[in-house]
């Protein structure tokens, strides 16, 4: 490992730590304490997705839980290069939010198209004229609503959506996001109703939650595992995994366990990462992404931080060796070290005693494993695995698919959990 890579990833340990989290949190505290600003999140609202109606649900009972102010930003959809596959990400929301709808016991239905251009112009123009309403909460998820479902829009009056639209972007992106359905406070951000409970703890632990510390979150993340399998049933889980993926290296040891409980196979599809596909990842979609794995690994007890970014020829030299390894039937070994040592030990997949290193955690044998490291022989197989996700509709990592189920993220493995059970 080189000098800058080892500085790298020592850095990139802290910043990525419990340590490094309430050490930024403090110095946003001290900052806000200073400027005498009131406890302040700011609520990025965007009509057109489907996550920002099922946020606007909650939301409610959030303002009436936490002694703080809310600030309500109209942004557009996120650019090109934060949504490369904009047609698959809307239909993939939208069927998402459905099973998240169900889940949260809210209100959503997949099965209606997304609004239209027109419509969501509509939209936007009259949650404009209401931001600095007191009763803008109301009116914009009465609003939203009428739009999902494809009624008339409440009456009330409308203006001129695009200065809101341009003011609303410009401070989600003074404060590093991009997608909507968003809340942030004191320079964290939180996706959807999925990482709300992080707010509320946090919040909570500033002694701003009005019920008391012991409150359940509005919305709990499910476990992965509905419970004791019984029987099991068997079948197959197909994983696609990306080897620079920080959310797949989470998802590993979980859906192997989730495999192992249902006597499950589990097959690895493996795909190139998005970035050696010619799809963009902005440095605030890196960030976010990054910084979410960290607390979602604590949250599940999972080593990160300590990384040693694999990109380009250390993830071709990993998938080199992936048909060697899985006709041993170690593909899973091999995928689970190499993920290990990149994002949780700081291993230099790109230099021979950091993949050696790995092969040998594998329980691999190195010398035959050198002698297959840089052949080409994996591409086909890669590419055949990308196809078959697009054709799922889905194209980032890590997805999972049991039958005609098919999801995206490490924070859906219960809905893969749901169709073993209903083989």
């Amino acid at each position: 490992m080189s000098v800058r890579t080892a500085i790298v990833s020592t850095a990139a340990g802290y910043w990525t730590s419990a340590a490094g989290e309430t050490h930024r949190r403090k110095a946003a505290e001290r900052e806000r304490k200073t400027s005498g600003a009131p406890h302040l999140v700011d609520a990025f609202i965007d009509p057109a997705d489907p996550y920002t109606l099922l946020l606007l649900q909650l939301l409610p009972a959030f303002a009436a839980r936490y002694a703080v102010q809310i600030q309500p930003w109209l942004v557009g959809p996120p650019d090109d290069a934060a949504a490369p596959e904009r047609g698959l990400l809307a239909d993939w929301s939208r069927k998402d939010a459905g099973l998240l709808a169900a889940r949260a016991g809210l209100v959503f239905d997949p099965n209606l198209p997304t609004p239209s251009a027109d419509a969501v112009s509509a939209a936007m123009a009259r949650i404009a004229a209401g931001l600095d309403q007191p009763d803008w909460l109301d009116d914009i998820t009465a609003i939203v609503t009428a739009l999902w479902n494809h009624r008339p829009l409440p009456a009330g009056p409308a203006s001129d959506g695009i200065p809101a639209v341009m003011a609303g972007n410009a401070r989600r992106e003074a404060v590093g996001h991009y997608l909507g359905g968003v809340l942030h406070y004191g320079g964290e951000h939180y996706w959807g109703i999925d990482r709300l409970h992080y707010l509320e703890s946090r919040l909570t632990d500033l002694g701003l939650n009005r019920d008391g510390p012991n409150t359940a979150p509005l919305y709990a993340p499910p476990p992965d595992s509905a419970g004791p399998v019984g029987t099991p049933k068997g079948g197959v889980i197909h994983w696609y995994p990306s080897f620079r993926s920080p959310y797949t290296w989470i998802s590993a040891s979980r859906v192997k366990a989730l495999a192992d409980a249902h006597g499950a196979e589990l097959k690895i599809r493996f795909v190139l990462p998005m970035v050696m596909r010619s799809l963009p990842v902005p440095k605030a979609k890196r960030k976010y992404i990054t910084l979410d794995t960290a607390r979602e690994a604590r949250r599940l007890g999972i080593a990160f931080g300590k990384v040693a970014d694999p990109v380009g020829a250390p993830v071709e030299r990993g998938y080199s060796l992936m048909p060697w390894a899985k006709a041993q039937g170690r593909g899973f070994e091999l995928a689970e070290s190499f993920l290990r040592g990149a994002f949780s030990m700081g291993i230099d997949a790109g230099s021979d005693s950091g993949l050696k290193r790995i092969v040998t955690m594998a329980g691999l044998d190195w010398k035959e494993a050198k002698s297959l490291v840089g052949n080409d022989e994996w591409r086909s197989e890669a590419e055949a695995n990308r196809e078959e996700m697009v054709r799922l509709g889905l194209w980032g990592v890590p997805s999972f698919r049991v039958g005609d189920t098919a999801v995206w993220g490490q924070d859906r493995l219960w809905v893969i959990d749901q169709a073993l059970r209903n083989q």
